[in-house]
């Protein structure tokens, strides 16, 4: 039996316990989660820094910052997320309890992704933890360092048997995806989502593909520029622009394209400083492979700020192209990278246009001070995330689902959302063996008189407070025993 293998078995063995399912169990995992990002932050950084040249600063605040506030978010809300959720009935089921059940799927697989490695593959842990599932955690192997440290330190701080960790690259990836498991949750590209869910067909295994796309950005000539340019700037090279989320290239007129450019370059300069390569805040391109395929779809683009690279180091200075084509090779595929292009287009209509030609992106970016136009933007496009005015940070904010829609994925979580999704809602009724007389109307024979009462009953239905259901009750015995058993006989 292959490492893998032995993993999920463990994995399914301890879930069949059923220690998964207490609320108490669950929240004191969650808790022991809490533990190692207060206990462990100089490992976590250390490694990310060793991954991504990025700081301890940036690293808490993109990384463990908002798993934290998940965390205590999950262990403040678990016992309402987790109880029974009654819903409305109609007249035949009105003296019945009638509710939703979440209950765990079983096991779950976690194939995080390498740009954010512990945001993306904690955040859906703690989802499957909080309802009461096993999970396999499978870190990116493109992170080495952090996968190393996540392989250490989950163990020891949560059950070693419900959450094992499987390190290795695409031969331990591929031998996990041909075991059976109960739901599985991937955070990468499209090209790998098909084939995640071309393995999962299998089992008839549900999925949740939280992908990418190329996220288009709106600058409407009638905003702040400099405001909007600045936040623009903050979300395509955070990162060194490796952000699923980040603005992949910018749609504006003519008439401010020269104005958006000094204004990213402005930013840039206030951000990273003269020399982005020196500066502590901005990171690499995670490996040679993606700094050759970046460098790649420069080739026929105009370069106006920016461009430096340094391969050896896989450093991509910050960098502006101006009048790109949307034939240009920069316009053909998500960069992931710090490149931003700037399309001309004349206007609203041919930047909605532009957008409804390309797959759904998994965000869609407007500035402007028009509601009109934001609004306009909102119902005639779709995406997975929908931001005016600013870039990422839907991504921190709980209450609100984050997922993909066509080709940028399927299924959302954060928050109650990684609950549910990590749950199966299970519909339940529990009637009692008494009022037999209601029910004559379903039993044969059938009758239009019966179709009449039938009518009536099925399609009223109710949502009163107590007071209300018990003076229906009322009124339906009298109705049961009376009137049903003197007509539909």
């Amino acid at each position: 039996m292959s490492r893998e293998q032995q993993a999920v078995a463990r994995a399914r063995k301890a879930f069949e316990t059923g220690r998964s399912k207490p609320l108490e169990y669950r929240i004191h995992q969650l808790q022991n989660l809490q533990r190692l990002f207060s206990e462990r932050q100089k490992e976590i950084s250390d490694a990310i820094n060793k991954d991504l040249k990025r700081s301890e600063v940036g690293m808490q605040m993109f990384e463990t910052l908002g798993l934290e506030g998940e965390i205590a978010l999950t262990i403040k809300k678990l016992k309402e997320w987790a109880a029974p959720r009654p819903v409305e009935k109609n007249l035949m089921t009105l003296s019945d309890t009638v509710y939703v059940w979440p209950e765990p799927l079983g096991v779950v697989l976690i194939i995080g992704a390498w740009n954010y490695p512990w945001a993306v593959t904690v955040q859906p842990l703690i989802g499957a933890i909080a309802a009461g599932n096993a999970a396999v955690v499978k870190p990116s192997e493109v992170c080495v360092h952090t996968a190393k440290v996540m392989e250490e330190l989950l163990p020891v701080y949560i059950d070693k048997e419900l959450y094992p960790v499987v390190c290795g690259g695409v031969p331990e990836t591929q031998e996990l995806l041909r075991q059976r498991f109960d739901h599985i949750f991937y955070t990468g590209n499209s090209t790998v989502g098909k084939l995640i869910m071309e393995a999962a067909a299998k089992h008839l295994t549900p999925v949740t593909l939280e992908l990418g796309g190329k996220s288009p950005c709106y600058i409407d000539k009638n905003c702040d520029l400099s405001i909007a340019c600045r936040r623009v700037a903050w979300g395509k090279f955070t990162n060194c622009g490796q952000t699923c989320i980040a603005p992949d290239y910018v749609l504006c007129e003519p008439s401010i394209q020269d104005r958006v450019i000094e204004e990213v370059k402005k930013s840039i300069k206030d951000f990273y400083t003269d020399n982005p390569k020196t500066c502590p805040d901005y990171g690499r391109i995670i490996n040679q492979r993606h700094f050759k395929r970046i460098m790649g779809l420069l080739e026929d683009s105009a370069v106006t700020v920016g461009g430096e690279n340094d391969e050896s180091n896989c450093y991509i200075a910050p960098t502006v192209l101006r009048d790109v084509k949307p034939e240009a090779k920069v316009m053909q595929e998500e960069i992931f990278g710090p490149l931003l292009p700037i399309v001309p287009i004349s206007g609203l209509d041919e930047a909605i246009k532009f957008i409804n030609k390309g797959e759904k992106p998994l965000a869609l970016y407007v500035f402007s001070s028009d509601d009109k136009v934001i609004n306009r933007l909102r119902d005639q496009t779709s995406s997975g995330g929908f931001l005016a005015n600013d870039c990422l940070v839907h991504f921190s904010v709980s209450s609100l689902p984050f997922g993909g829609v066509g080709n940028s994925g399927m299924g959302c979580y954060h928050g109650r959302f990684s609950f549910d999704q990590l749950s199966h809602l299970r519909g339940c009724l529990i009637k009692q063996l008494k009022m037999e007389g209601v029910n004559k109307m379903r039993y044969p024979p059938h009758t239009p008189k019966k179709l009449g009462w039938a009518r009536f009953f099925i399609l009223k239905t109710f949502n009163l407070g107590w007071v209300g259901r018990m003076l229906l009750l009322a009124v339906l015995a009298v109705v049961g025993a009376v009137v049903l058993q003197k007509y539909l006989q």
